[in-house]
């Protein structure tokens, strides 16, 4: 016997309320986006004072700052989870899209068509904004989507999902198409993994801890999504002042994402006033400075790299920065200790441009660019499900298209093999 069965009943209401979304027609997909997007801006006071509640606990419980920026809403980020819906709103519809068609020499007419998975099921840690993006990309892909955030953001998550619901019922489309899991032990987790009759697919946003554990306790299809030990490579080639303004957007921006850089390699020609001064500048900023031992000659104040440090996913004001030889140098070091999410080289080299962006295995490569351009809105997704570093059936950020998969229709007139 289930010690969720509000869990069972949310999840069976889920995949009923699919049936109906996956034919449902995009003007009403649409309405519903935008209604919600005017509820959001509507209901903002109500928003900031529920996320609020949650603020207050999390520095009562000793969060770090970069992790409490990343739970707050304020009138800002409410304004742009209102925009990436509108977004949504604009883009092509995937469902019944992609269309591939041929005739056979029988005669049959083969099409493959693109349609929705079902039920969705997420569990995240923190970020309620999540709960709105995620909802309006599974939305507008024809999927209803079962919502697990974390005990962090638990009030900020339930007001949002009321006006979800208040978007749905104002529009005409089930509200049982988002669900709030709303209990908070671990247990929870464990018993929805199990639900193979009802959720289609799973993804886990969060830690290595959550993601691995969903991978491990579930026969679910998951993509995984992105712990971001992201790098940027300064190549001897590159402009300084230029790399000096990214790698200070990439770290310092907001140190608590998963598209921030956690390290940086540099070319060991510019290990002079260029290693230096980038070293100084991190450190104006606020940044603990972990380095190899040039990195330490560089600049006082640098502490001595470790072995873990070169694999950390810090999530705050930390960076690793190490001097390299080369680009194969460089790329080596990515390759081994990467988390395949995000890379950067800043070059004005071609040839070395081409090398290392054929040859890093992360999801995205950028170039001459800040690693926090890895993301679903920047894209022009509107928004994203999360950053899958797996290669399986998505890389990168996970919009629409991303969300639906694929079937066959055939059409005969009587042939028999």
């Amino acid at each position: 016997m289930s010690k969720y069965p509000e869990l069972i009943d949310k999840a069976r209401a889920a995949k009923v309320a699919s049936r109906e979304l996956a034919l449902l027609k995009t003007e009403r997909k649409n309405a519903v986006l935008q209604r919600l997007a005017e509820l959001l801006l509507k209901n903002a006071p109500a928003i900031i004072e529920a996320n609020t509640v949650d603020v207050n606990a999390a520095r009562k419980s000793g969060m770090k700052e970069p992790l409490v920026d990343r739970l707050s809403l304020d009138d800002k980020k409410i304004k742009g989870m209102a925009d990436g819906l509108k977004m949504m709103a604009d883009l092509n519809d995937p469902v019944g899209g992609g269309n591939k068609f041929w005739v056979r020499p029988n005669g049959l007419q083969i099409m493959q068509t693109r349609v929705p998975f079902g039920v969705i099921a997420i569990i995240y840690e923190s970020r309620p904004n999540v709960t709105v993006d995620t909802f309006g990309l599974a939305l507008k892909s024809g999927n209803s989507i079962l919502l697990r955030g974390s005990r962090s953001a638990i009030n900020s998550n339930k007001e949002l999902v009321r006006l979800i619901k208040q978007a749905l019922g104002q529009s005409g489309v089930s509200e049982d198409s988002a669900a709030l899991v709303e209990a908070m032990e671990r247990e929870v987790v464990d018993e929805l993994l199990t639900l193979t009759e009802c959720i289609d697919l799973v993804i886990p946003r969060g830690s290595q801890g959550l993601i691995d554990f969903v991978v491990d306790n579930t026969s679910i299809p998951v993509i995984e999504t992105g712990v971001g030990n992201c790098h940027i490579f300064v190549d001897e080639s590159a402009d300084l002042q230029t790399a000096v303004d990214i790698i200070i957007n990439a770290k310092c921006q907001r140190p608590g994402v998963c598209n921030a850089i956690e390290s940086l390699l540099v070319h060991r020609s510019l290990e002079g006033e260029f290693l230096t001064r980038v070293v100084g500048e991190l450190q104006k900023n606020g940044v603990e400075v972990r380095g190899d031992e040039t990195v330490q000659n560089a600049a006082d104040g640098v502490k001595a790299a470790t072995a873990d440090d070169w694999g950390a996913e810090y999530l705050d004001l930390i960076i690793a920065v190490k001097t390299v030889a080369s680009v194969d140098a460089a790329i080596e070091h990515i390759n081994r200790y990467s988390s395949k999410h995000t890379e950067s080289i800043l070059s004005n080299d071609y040839e070395n441009i081409r090398k290392f962006t054929s040859a890093i295995d992360s999801a995205a490569v950028l170039v001459n660019a800040s690693t926090r351009f890895t993301d679903g809105g920047e894209f022009g997704f509107g928004a994203e499900m999360g950053i899958s570093t797996q290669k399986l059936h998505v890389r990168g950020p996970i919009g629409l298209e991303e969300l639906t998969t694929t079937k066959y229709v055939i059409y005969g007139a009587g042939q028999i093999r």
